[in-house]
């Protein structure tokens, strides 16, 4: 006798509600994870989708009733979406109930509200003539579509090649075909500036989707795609479970972002999981980006995707900038100890005078705990592990992947210089720099101070985009697909200190931060100019975002992975133990860890326990370790066993 789980009304808050019944001979063999049905319940027939099959059961088969029919007159969709939670459960380790609240958009009441946003524009306005590169993309990646392989599309273009353009015409010919796409964009990128130039050409038939929608107004946003009101979705991760009844294409901008990856259960990444969705709804998959993770293009390699390229700007006349790489040690050495180069300082006020605008980007990724040396450049390192060391209360360094501790040195320990610590300076700090060196520039703040209340964001790029400031000061957030035309040069602060996170993936997030930075200057012709301010002048990270080259940083990068055995040469998992006392976390990952190395009997490497990179949030304390392995499959099998043991709570993730 065999058994099905099966949830009975999907638009309801307890989704995760499920009931047993029997699986009927005849129906055996036409039953299977999403299959719609109908079953009795209560004095009623009503219609459900199995979610789990099993051979047993807690309940008394003798309680139980049999399935009464297959639904042959359920949407297709509601299927396709359970065979989709279903994979992100086996995938990323979490409960049915989490994946299928996840990809199943659950009823809610829309309340009334006053809305203050600023109105996209509608209309039908033509899109650009896409130029010969661009229409060359469009024409591959929809033959690639039509194939027998059907292989995701890597769109690969430089800054400023036009992917924007390609992907409209790939939703145009999506359209036209009587189907549905999707368009993914990082959260930080769902500015007015971008959301406008799809809604100008395909007008009412755009539906948007962001964090700040009320759980009702995405529902009703997501009800309109069922019902066949709208053809195109856009938003983040979250919008890749519209539920459109003829899905034909899903697009990834940036799919380079960690803002694909959620960072509650499921931890899916919306990137692998719209490759399942194309794949179970017989829909095209284009990954874009001008600095595609080593993961993917590490997979076109292997001819899993196809790849398509975009060598040139697409702007009449305009080229990459001009790079130049400025030594801060240099600096140092003679006499400036400020934040701004000489070259820099010059290069402002010269664009100023030309009524020109610049912006400068401040690389805050991974200032916080990383210990350098302003005269060498060198970053304290962990001898096991090439990882950078993290300042901890006690003056002491750790490393947070094996757990290797040493006292903080008072010198540096490549050259001996004083002039070692972390790096402390902000947005402020720098604003307040260009005001005192040119108190005539109109400067305009971007971090989490000045874009706090709703739709500053977008208020703060308007204003900059229609010439109302001279100089754009900002973290990341300034260098995310933003087309700015009148900006001629870049100032990067501090370039290097995203190398000194305590990851392995350090080197690759600096050159994708770095070349999306130096992109957005020149763009519409006149010649534009990237001042890269470091203290790794040498390191491929910064020469290769200097020079545009993502090969050679590539087959640099995957060097450096094979001989640690770093994704993607090799599957990693990451356990955490998390308690609210620290004796339980403790004693939780050490019995997690004796688990793991009984399971793989030498098999691969564990590095730990130790405290986690944050060893408490919140009142819990995480401890942790890292199991390097070569075979991803035998570290699901390992995490699905982990799960099932008791003890503390636990995140485990696998990259």
């Amino acid at each position: 006798m065999r058994f099905a789980g099966i949830i009975v009304d999907i638009s309801n808050k307890d989704v995760d509600k499920s009931y047993t019944y029997i699986i009927p001979e005849a129906l055996r063999s036409e039953i299977d994870i999403g299959t719609p049905v109908t079953v009795p319940f209560g004095k009623r027939t009503i219609s459900g989708f199995v979610t789990e099959i099993t051979d047993t059961t807690d309940v008394d088969p003798e309680k139980l009733k049999p399935i009464t029919a297959i639904d042959t007159k359920a949407a297709a969709i509601e299927h396709q979406l359970i065979r989709l939670a279903v994979w992100m459960k086996d995938t990323y380790g979490c409960t049915m109930n989490q994946a299928l609240k996840t990809v199943l958009p659950v009823k809610r009441k829309v309340r009334a509200r006053t809305k203050n946003t600023e109105p996209l524009p509608l209309g039908n306005e033509p899109p650009k003539a896409l130029n010969a590169e661009q229409l060359a993309a469009v024409n591959g990646i929809l033959q690639e579509f039509r194939s027998p392989q059907r292989r995701p599309a890597v769109l690969f273009g430089i800054t400023g090649s036009g992917k924007t353009e390609v992907y409209m015409e790939l939703i145009r010919r999506t359209m036209d075909a009587g189907r549905q796409a999707i368009l993914l964009i990082p959260e930080i990128s769902l500015t007015y500036q971008n959301l406008s130039r799809f809604t100008r050409v395909f007008g009412g038939q755009v539906g948007i989707v962001h964090s700040k929608l009320s759980a009702g107004e995405k529902y009703e946003c997501f009800e309109r795609a069922r019902k066949g009101e709208i053809s195109v979705m856009i938003g983040p991760r979250s919008a890749l479970f519209a539920p459109f009844p003829d899905l034909g294409m899903i697009i990834v901008d940036e799919e380079h972002e960690g803002a694909y990856i959620s960072d509650s259960a499921p931890r899916y990444n919306a990137v692998e999981a719209a490759v399942k969705r194309g794949e179970l709804a017989g829909a095209g998959v284009v990954l874009g980006s001008a600095t595609p993770s080593v993961h993917t293009f590490n997979t076109a390699m292997d001819r899993k995707y196809a790849i398509f390229l975009l060598k040139h700007r697409a702007a009449a006349g305009s080229s990459l900038p001009h790079v130049d790489i400025i030594d801060m040690r240099e600096e140092l050495k003679e006499g400036n100890k400020g934040m701004l180069s000489r070259k820099l300082e010059d290069g402002i006020r010269e664009r100023l005078e030309k009524k020109e605008q610049i912006m400068l980007f401040l690389n805050r990724r991974g200032y916080s705990g990383s210990i350098s040396c302003r005269s060498c450049g060198k970053v304290i390192k962990c001898p096991h592990c090439d990882v950078s060391m993290t300042s901890h209360k006690g003056n002491i360094l750790k490393c947070h992947y094996c757990g290797y501790t040493v006292g903080m040195p008072d010198r540096c320990p490549s050259c001996g210089s004083p002039y070692i610590a972390g790096f402390g300076a902000g947005t402020q700090k720098v604003e307040s720099l260009v005001k005192k060196e040119f108190p005539e520039a109109r400067i305009i703040r971007m971090d989490m101070d000045t874009t706090s209340r709703k739709n500053a964001h977008e208020k703060l790029l308007k204003a900059f985009g229609e010439g109302k400031a001279d100089i754009l000061i900002g973290t990341q957030m300034i260098v995310k697909g933003h087309d700015f035309p009148r900006v001629t040069l870049m100032g990067i602060l501090a370039a290097d200190l995203s190398l000194n996170v305590s990851s392995y993936t350090a080197a690759e997030r600096t050159f994708q931060l770095l070349t999306q930075a130096a992109g957005r200057a020149g763009r519409a012709g006149a010649a534009g100019e990237v001042m890269i301010q470091t203290y790794s002048p040498d390191h491929y990270a910064v020469t290769c975002a200097a020079a545009q080259d993502y090969i050679s940083f590539y087959k640099q990068e995957l060097a450096y992975r094979k001989l640690l055995s770093y994704p993607p040469a090799g599957a990693m998992m990451n356990v955490v133990a998390l308690d609210e006392q620290e004796e339980n976390a403790a004693a939780g990952i050490q019995t997690f860890y004796d688990y793991s190395a009984s399971f793989l009997r030498g098999e691969g490497k564990i590095i730990g326990p130790v405290d986690a990179g944050i060893a408490k949030i919140k009142d819990v304390y995480r401890k942790q370790f890292i199991i390097k392995h070569p075979d991803r499959e035998r570290l699901m099998e390992l995490r699905d066993r982990l799960q099932e043991l008791p003890g503390c709570l636990r995140q485990i993730d696998i990259s």
